[in-house]
């Protein structure tokens, strides 16, 4: 007897032009069994996915008995107070009104949403929480925590010495952190602030420059520059403050140039004479030539004052 496999059954059916039976899978193989499959291989008629092991279903175990007889292991007849057990259905939401269709839709929570689920919960704790306490005053049990209550850590004093330290450090860490930061924002302020100062003088500096230069032209003959209060003028009012100058006359520059050197034009010769300074005696007074004219008043020959040896003469006569 020869036993073939699922997928041998399968090759053979599919030569036999018929469809594959469906039969227990069966480990054993033969001679004939591995020459068909190399023939089908050959042919290339085996492909990926027909050599698959089939499980078989698990049976389903209700074991009453045994699941009665654990129950009744661990099962202890106490008082509620004892087990504070409570057991509540779901818990519509009632933050908003709703009509009958939407709270309908609202008790069928979805599980595979956590928000939602995760609020269900927390509305059944908290309905569970308001049914229990007035059940707690009945039965006089406290349910608030007196203000002297002591009770025991669950963690020794030593493992919260170090959580107490470790949150120090890490306090500290990010004090330093913050400290680092405000320093940081710090720079960036003060050098923001050196290079204004900077700017600034860099302004002031130029601008007394172009008062200095302006005054050297000419172009103005005030020194309030040199006080160093004054602000820079806007362009506007340099030109209206230029206009103004040239409209009053010449600089005082120009006027002490004028006073020292002239008025311009040609220098050498003069005050030599020409054909008509020559012809023109318009201003020729016959009184007043060649030092025959009236003497000056105040200089009067009684007035005379004495040289030096007639008055060291007159001192030792005196003597």
């Amino acid at each position: 007897m020869i036993l073939l496999s699922q997928t041998e059954r399968s090759v053979s059916a599919e030569l036999a032009g018929r469809a594959p039976e469906r039969a227990p899978y069966s480990p054993v193989l033969t001679a004939g069994c591995v020459l068909q499959l190399q023939d089908a291989f050959s042919r290339g008629l085996l492909k990926p996915g027909l050599n698959v092991v089939l499980e078989g279903p698990k049976k389903a175990v209700n074991d009453v008995n045994g699941l009665k007889q654990c129950l009744a292991e661990f099962k202890r007849d106490l008082e509620w107070v004892e087990r504070l057990d409570v057991t509540l259905g779901p818990v519509p939401e009632i933050s908003k009104p709703q009509s009958t269709s939407q709270s309908k839709d609202q008790k069928a929570v979805n599980p595979e949403d956590d928000f939602q689920r995760e609020m269900s919960f927390y509305r059944q704790a908290q309905a569970a929480v308001l049914a229990v306490l007035p059940r707690l005053r009945q039965l006089k049990v406290p349910t608030k925590r007196p203000d002297d209550y002591f009770a025991e850590m669950a963690k020794s004093d030593q493992q919260m010495q170090k959580i107490r330290q470790k949150l120090q450090a890490k306090q500290v860490a990010m004090e330093k952190s913050e400290k680092a930061k405000q320093l940081r924002a710090l720079r960036k302020y003060g050098k923001k602030v050196q290079t204004e100062v900077l700017q600034k003088r860099q302004r002031e500096k130029a601008h007394m420059m172009n008062a200095i230069k302006k005054y050297q032209k000419g172009f103005s003959d005030k020194l309030d520059f040199l006080e160093g209060d004054q602000k820079p003028v806007a362009r506007g009012k340099k030109e209206g403050a230029k206009g103004q100058q040239m409209k009053k006359g010449p600089s005082a520059k120009r006027r002490y140039k004028n006073q020292k050197f002239g008025y311009g034009g040609k220098k050498k010769g003069s005050k030599w004479n020409t054909r008509e300074s020559y012809d023109d005696v318009s201003s020729f007074r016959a009184k007043t030539a060649h030092g025959k004219g009236l003497k000056r008043p105040g200089k009067k020959g009684s007035n005379k004052r004495p040289g030096k040896r007639t008055r060291e003469k007159m001192k030792s006569r005196a003597r």
